[in-house]
């Protein structure tokens, strides 16, 4: 399946986040094939990367505490055949300005006006990881035409079955991150040691979960004060998140829906998605922690090529 939508020539904009190159500007492989874009929808200056010129769209959407730099290591593989659309999530990464709500219905709707100001209207092939699973669920249950299917990372989704009080005990940072203002207050001038301890405390027997130049990339991201509050505000929203997938979940998806989970997550957070799509399928990454595609990079790329074959 193909965007059959034209890709529109959009002039980028004079960045609002003057560090956006910071980790890629000396990286002759990276601006080889890809290159940094800013576009303005409603109030927010959206961030995005791109590359490639295949009539086959795919975006790409982060987590938390991430940036579309986490796909920076496998972008590379995807492009034959596809353009590839990195975003940072409104309020996040180097995207400027602050959305009404970080519930992820909101979220999906900068993605879809971005999405369309670009020309791609139908049939973009997602990818998505962590919270961005989350953006990439209610972009299909709100603009269904819009999307051929969905490759999820990692996630489970609060709705019918899910509660989003069941999340809070699971780890540490979910109830942390929900203390306003709290959170912000003893994380600000603070982010590196804050980022370096929950990345340790997320390690798995495949080693670090980002690298160091990640790690640098993701810090710096974090540092700028509208991304620490937005990345927080991810889980403040979750009661609404909740309300509201639980009134999509009355209209099952019928695109292509797989979930790729750390060990052990997929009976959890399969369900979750079969709620929404009865056929969703999933499989887990034996000995794999929740930054797959850092710890189980090709895995990921041949779970992505399965199930979004390349033209």
């Amino acid at each position: 399946m193909h965007a059959t939508g034209a890709a529109v020539a959009v002039e980028t904009e004079e960045p609002l986040s003057l560090g956006y190159d910071a980790a890629t500007k000396n990286d002759c492989e990276f601006n080889k094939d890809f290159r940094h874009c800013f576009t303005t929808v409603d109030d927010v200056q959206m961030h995005y990367v791109v590359g490639g010129e295949g009539s086959q769209v795919m975006v790409l959407l982060h987590g938390w505490p991430q940036s579309w730099y986490e796909y920076r290591e496998v972008m590379h593989t995807l492009l034959p055949g596809r353009t590839v659309i990195a975003i940072d999530l409104p309020g996040m990464g180097d995207s400027t300005g602050t959305p009404p709500s970080m519930a992820r219905s909101v979220l999906a709707t900068y993605i879809h006006r971005l999405l369309n100001q670009l020309g791609h209207h139908e049939n973009v092939q997602v990818v998505a990881h962590d919270f961005g699973a989350g953006v990439a669920y209610a972009l299909a249950a709100q603009y269904r035409e819009q999307v051929a299917g969905l490759f999820l990372m990692d996630y489970a989704l609060v709705g019918k079955n899910m509660k989003a009080a069941d999340f809070t005990s699971m780890s540490w940072h979910f109830s942390f991150n929900q203390q306003h203002p709290l959170a912000e207050e003893l994380v600000t001038g603070h982010v590196g040691t804050f980022l370096t301890h929950f990345f340790q405390s997320m390690k798995t027997g495949f080693g670090d979960p980002v690298s160091e130049h990640e790690l640098a990339e993701f810090v710096r991201v974090f540092s700028r004060p509208q991304v620490l509050h937005a990345g927080f505000e991810l889980y403040r929203v979750w009661p609404q998140d909740e309300a509201e997938n639980a009134v999509f979940q009355k209209t099952p998806l019928t695109i292509p829906v797989h979930l790729l989970s750390q060990a052990g997550l997929t009976p959890l957070a399969l369900p979750t998605f079969q709620d929404a799509a009865p056929k969703a399928t999933g499989s887990d990454v034996p000995g794999a922690g929740h930054f797959l595609v850092h710890e189980a990079p090709d895995r990921v790329l041949a779970e992505i090529n399965a199930f979004y074959p390349a033209s």
